[in-house]
Parts: C-alpha cells; sequence; structure tokens
C-alpha cells in the first residue's frame, strides 16, 4: 500500500480524538445527546483547525446504525463509508468550484428526496463563502425550511462574505487556532506511536511554523521527517524552517544588557552566515520581549518555569519603559526591512537602535556580575563640575532661602487677557523695581538692551523689556509651607532642603521622576536622606528596583558624595511635589479660565450667540 501522509492518516474520526476544539465539541455533544438538532451549522475559521473533519464527525454521528450519538461506532457500514468518502447520502460540495446558480438549484433540486442509506442526508458545502449572490438567494428558502431528513454543515475562512441573511438561519460556531502546547502534545504522540526519535524543542519549532493550523503543523513534521532521514532534530528543523534559535535572540538581549556592540553585530553575522531569515528574526524578538513585559508586570501569567528561571535575569535588567521602547523598535524594524539597502542591514540598524536607546544605568549581567553604561547625567556633570558642586555644597550646608526672584521664578506663568483699548504707557522704573526686588536698574542692563529700547519704538505687541517679568508675575498666591518642613527642621537643624527644586536641579525622567515626585520629604541628617511613599504608589519601587537605584545614583552625583537614601511606606502627612504641581496647574487653569470669563470679547460672543465657554478646553499658557 501506497505511503499515507500523517495529516490524513492522523485525521480525528471522533469527537474524543478532537484536539483543541473542547467549546465545539461541547455544544454538538449536548445536542446530539438532548436531540436539540439545528437544520444547518456554520462553521469557520482559519485553514486546518478542523472545519471539514467536524462535519464528518457530524455526519457519523447522525447517521451511526446504533443512532444519533455522539460517539459514533466506527465499525458500522455507514460509519466506515463516511470515513472512506463512499457514503451515498453525505454529499461534499467545493464552492469554490460550483459558484454558479444553476449547480446550486440542481443541489437543492435533489434534496427532496429522502436518503438511500443514512437517517439524515448531509450537504457539506466547504468555502461557502465562494459562491454567487444568485447562489445564495437559491439556498434561503430551503435552508429557512428545509425537510426533516436535511442537514446542512457549512464550512469557510472568510464569514464576512457571506450575506446575513444566510448567518441569521444557521448555527454559527467559530474554531479557533490550536495553541502550540496542543499541538507539541498531539505531534508528540503521533511520533511515539509511529516509533520516530524527536526532540521536544523541534517539535515546538513546528507548532510555531504552523501558526495555530494543525494540518500545516503534520505537513511540516513530514517534511521534517524526511529533512531528518526517519528522525525529527531540532537543528535539521531550524535549517528546515528557517527559524531563529533563542539562542541568538539571548545572545542579543546578553549584549544589549553588557552594553556590547561588538558582540550583538558578532549574532547578526552568525546569522547571516546560515541565512536565517531576519524578518522572523525580529518577529521572534518581537514575541521575546513581550514575553519579558508580561512576566515583569504579571510574574504569573507565564506558568513554565523554565522559561520563568530564563527570563528573570531580564526582567531585572530592563526597565518597563525600555521594554515598551525595544518592542516598537522590533515590530517597526520588521515593516522597515524591505525598505532598507539588503535585509542584514537593516537587521544591524535595527539593533544598532535597540543599542542606542537602552537603559542608561549599571545593570547586572546575566552570567554574573555588573556592567556599567555610560550615563548622559555623568558627561553633562563632567563638562561643568564647578558650578555644580557648589551648588550642591551650598544646599547640603546652608538652609535654602526663597528670595523675590526665586519665587518669581518658580512660579507658573499665567495667560494674561489683552484689552481691545490700548492701555496707557506703563511707568516703567518704579513698577520693575517693585516687581523684581534685587534685579538690576535699567541703567545696569546690557547695551544691546540700551539699543534696542532707544533705537525701535515699543508698540501694542511687544512689552517693554523691564515690563516682561512684571507681566509673567501670576497673581497666584505662592502654596503654604506644609508639616513637612517642621518635621525635617528636628532631624537636620542646620535647615531644610526645597525637595521640589532638588528634583528639578537633577532632571530626573521617566519612572525614577515619578517615585522622586510623589515622595514626601522628611530630613536630611548624618549624609541620610528620608522620604515617604504612599501605599497607592508603592508600585514605582516595587515592581522595579532599578528606580530606587537611579535616585539614589543622581543623589549621590549631586552632593558629590555617598548620601543614603532612605524610603519607607506609609501615609503622606505633608504634601509632594506630585501634589503641589497638580495644586499649581488647578490654580493656574482656575485663574485662565477666570480671565477668560472677564475678558469683554468672551464676554460678547456668549450673549449675542447664547455661548458657552469649554472649560475643559483652557490651557493655561
Amino acid at each position: 500500500m501506497s505511503y499515507q501522509v500523517l495529516a490524513r492518516k492522523w485525521r480525528p474520526k471522533s469527537f474524543d480524538t478532537l484536539v483543541g476544539q473542547e467549546h465545539v465539541v461541547r455544544a454538538l455533544t449536548h445536542a446530539l445527546e438532548t436531540g436539540r438538532l439545528h437544520h444547518a451549522y456554520l462553521f469557520t475559521g482559519t485553514r486546518g483547525v478542523g472545519k471539514t473533519t467536524i462535519a464528518r464527525i457530524l455526519a457519523k454521528a447522525l447517521n451511526c446504525e446504533t443512532g444519533v450519538t455522539p460517539t459514533p461506532c466506527g465499525v458500522c457500514s455507514s460509519c466506515q463509508e463516511i470515513d472512506s468518502g463512499r457514503f451515498v447520502d453525505l454529499l461534499e460540495v467545493d464552492a469554490a468550484t460550483n459558484t454558479r446558480v444553476d449547480e446550486m438549484r440542481q443541489l437543492l433540486e435533489n434534496a427532496v428526496y429522502a436518503p438511500t442509506r443514512g437517517r439524515f442526508k448531509v450537504y457539506v458545502i466547504d468555502e461557502v463563502h465562494m459562491l454567487s449572490n444568485s447562489a445564495f438567494n437559491a439556498m434561503l428558502k430551503t435552508l429557512e425550511e428545509p425537510p426533516e431528513h436535511i442537514k446542512f454543515i457549512l464550512a469557510t475562512t472568510d464569514p464576512q462574505k457571506i450575506p446575513v441573511t444566510v448567518l441569521s438561519r444557521c448555527l454559527q460556531f467559530n474554531l479557533k487556532q490550536m495553541p502550540p502546547g496542543h499541538i507539541v502534545e498531539h505531534l508528540s504522540r503521533i511520533l511515539e506511536t509511529e516509533n520516530i526519535p524527536f526532540d521536544a524543542p523541534a517539535l515546538r519549532h513546528i507548532a510555531k511554523g504552523a501558526s495555530g493550523s494543525m494540518r500545516d503543523a503534520l505537513s511540516l513534521l513530514d517534511q521534517a521527517i524526511a529533512h531528518g532521514a526517519g528522525q525529527v532534530e531540532e537543528a535539521g528543523v531550524q535549517a528546515m524552517l528557517g527559524s531563529v534559535g533563542e539562542d541568538h535572540l539571548y545572545a542579543i538581549l546578553d549584549g544589549l544588557v553588557a552594553g556590547d556592540v561588538s558582540a550583538i553585530l558578532q549574532v547578526a553575522e552568525a546569522m547571516d552566515a546560515r541565512s536565517l531569515s531576519f524578518d522572523a528574526a525580529l518577529q521572534a524578538l518581537a514575541s521575546l520581549l513581550q514575553r519579558i513585559a508580561v512576566f515583569q508586570f504579571a510574574p504569573t501569567a507565564i506558568a513554565d518555569e523554565v522559561e520563568q528561571a530564563r527570563l528573570q535575569p531580564y526582567v531585572e535588567a530592563f526597565d518597563p519603559e525600555f521594554l515598551q521602547l525595544a518592542y516598537q523598535i522590533a515590530i517597526h524594524g520588521r515593516d522597515e526591512l524591505p525598505l532598507a539597502p539588503d535585509e542584514p542591514a537593516g537587521f544591524v540598524m535595527t539593533l544598532l537602535r535597540l543599542h542606542a536607546f537602552r537603559p542608561v544605568q549599571a545593570a547586572p549581567l546575566v552570567g554574573g556580575g555588573s556592567a556599567p553604561m555610560p550615563r548622559v547625567a555623568e558627561k553633562t556633570a563632567a563638562a561643568s563640575p564647578a558650578p555644580v558642586r557648589a551648588a550642591a555644597t551650598a544646599m547640603a550646608a546652608a538652609p535654602v532661602a526663597r528670595t523675590p526672584v526665586a519665587a518669581a521664578a518658580a512660579a507658573p506663568v499665567v495667560p494674561v487677557v489683552q484689552e481691545t483699548a490700548a492701555p496707557p504707557a506703563p511707568d516703567l522704573a518704579p513698577a520693575s523695581v517693585a516687581a523684581r526686588g534685587d534685579v538690576p536698574p535699567w541703567e545696569d542692563l546690557p547695551e544691546e538692551a540700551h539699543a534696542r529700547s532707544e533705537d525701535r519704538p515699543l508698540s501694542g505687541d511687544e512689552p517693554p523689556l523691564d515690563t516682561v517679568e512684571v507681566a509673567a508675575e501670576p497673581s497666584v498666591p505662592e502654596p503654604k509651607p506644609t508639616s513637612a518642613p517642621v518635621r525635617a527642621a528636628a532631624v537636620v537643624p542646620s535647615g531644610d532642603v526645597d525637595w521640589h527644586g532638588l528634583i528639578v536641579e537633577l532632571g530626573l525622567k521617566g519612572m525614577v521622576r515619578e517615585l522622586a515626585q510623589h515622595c514626601e520629604w522628611l530630613g536630611m541628617a548624618e549624609g541620610s536622606i528620608r522620604l515617604r511613599l504612599s501605599e497607592a504608589h508603592r508600585h514605582l519601587i516595587a515592581m522595579n528596583r532599578g528606580n530606587r537605584e537611579r535616585l539614589q545614583a543622581e543623589i549621590d552625583r549631586h552632593f558629590d558624595r555617598p548620601v543614603k537614601l532612605d524610603i519607607e511606606i506609609g501615609g503622606i502627612e505633608g504634601e509632594t511635589p506630585a501634589q503641589r504641581d497638580a495644586a499649581t496647574r488647578q490654580a493656574r487653569l482656575a485663574q485662565a479660565i477666570a480671565s477668560l470669563e472677564q475678558d469683554p470679547f468672551v464676554q460678547e460672543m456668549i450673549e449675542r450667540f447664547d455661548a458657552t465657554l469649554q472649560e475643559a478646553s483652557v490651557r493655561p499658557l
């Protein structure tokens, strides 16, 4: 007897042997047991998920000589003839080749006759979406009121092309794609029964290449057996599929963690030497980054303990922000491969982009130890060390005095509504001196300012130099001091530190800035800084310990000496910088809304057109 391919030899012949479609099997089994049988079924799903197989099993369940049962015997003449495709009352029609209305009318004319052998006459119409509109219209009446001995089973990969008049007359089941785990288990059972040696990792590559189709997986398994001369090995399957092994992907991540560009380029050269698919490599890299991100936020979502142990070092090494960025770089790099000079060049540029945007922190290596990464802040500090160190020393040694100039600089800018009539020229000198306090008078201004004021007359659109700061001063009062400085004064006798201003000077970014913004200042004494973080924001240090370490490093760099950072979790009694910023923004917004409401033009528009001021659209300048 000639060789029969695995996809046909191991085709399920009962509901018990069907893999991966438990929701459909449960519904059909209950219907067969209770006798609640519909006259038309529609199975939808991608290729190779079991649509035609379920249709044949259902035909056997309806026409088995033992009766209508969810477990056909498989040995009676009806079951054997259905399995071999010789049952006269089972008509399988390929709608892709029988699309015309005349063929559908001829099919329906024979439907009125009683079945010859079986209990029901079953019509299986595959790829039913290929029928013409006239053919669909011809079968509507029969679908709505069929004879009692007729059962229609429709199968399609594109249900959107089926008219809704047909969909409403069918009981629809959506077959899902096979999970890779189900495919691996099924292939393992087949190979054990066939006495073919195999490697378990090789089956995982086949399951991934099948993309959820069991028929494709069996076809690839046949190809792998032929490629491996009667055995299925991982190296042979990777060479056959051109897939990228996980060792290459982890080597890329190791190079990113270590900041080693040469190691990353060596991986790309090795993949190019083996003629691996760079498109598949970026797809696999994006999938790996996605699993790392999921494990970082939801550790219980990764059930495999081996995979957990493999991903844990990268969870600790990479920030959540970088993982999101790296995922975007990988998927966009895959889209840009056709635009690159060649695929290796596009792949290398994508890897270099990942390296360029890697976290600027000292990250631990996967194999142990640590690799210092260059810090942009350290380069900036090295370029001008004297001002930074002087400011840090002054802040640590003496209390911070908020002068009028500093208060005006830290205060927000409130929009000023221009009047329609030009106001009279203001008195420059008294207003400017009173507003700026210790700002040098007009005589001490630079020569460029004198030249500008003398050579060009002032206009209504351009305010004088000496009045710019007066117009920028807000009418919002400065936030009242909280109880935090009182508590800190007991810890630091020499004075308190403006925590909000210190955050601005540190130039923090991302999640580290979020952590600092939501911390309450408690004090600084004997080389130790005490902060308090609320329970609602404890995830900023619980989910990623690198945030605290990076904040510690920035504070050490700012004060030019090691400072112990102590962050406790508890209730906020004073005011955090985030709360202060929120209050300031709300005050600015209220001031801007009030200014608009008092504007004569806005008032006229409201009165004339019965308009409404949308406060949600107001943005303070």
